[in-house]
């Protein structure tokens, strides 16, 4: 499967994103899929993870009531709605999808990733 990412950009502390996946290819319908994020010489950090169907979803504490994860209707996209963005969540966003239907924590395919860059 092939993912795209998009809709990353500069915004103003505070300021809101929204970020885009879509899948290609061999279907994610099936899958879980989830955001990682990566800045310049730290490790990838889970974000937030959403299971196949739209319904168990999962936060890193950092996010949690800030960002928003969603799966598209088709299934085949993912959505993350970024609120009161921080300086400290600049990074390039990762799409990834799970091996599993239910988050495992075991992507398999990743995504370009789109960088968010947030300005204090």
């Amino acid at each position: 499967v092939q993912l795209q990412a998009s809709g990353g950009g500069l915004v103003q502390a505070g300021g809101s994103l929204r970020l885009s996946c879509t899948a290609s290819g061999r279907t994610a319908s099936n899958n879980a899929m989830a955001w990682f994020r990566q800045t310049p010489g730290k490790e990838r950090e889970f974000v937030a993870a959403v299971d196949w169907r739209g319904g168990t979803i999962s936060y890193a504490d950092a996010v949690k009531g800030r960002f928003t994860i969603s799966r598209g209707y088709a299934k085949s996209t993912m959505y993350l709605q970024m609120n009161n963005l921080k300086p400290e969540d600049t990074a390039v966003y990762y799409c990834a999808v799970d091996r599993r239907s239910i988050y495992s924590g075991s992507p398999t395919s990743w995504g370009p990733g789109t960088q968010v860059t947030v300005s204090s």
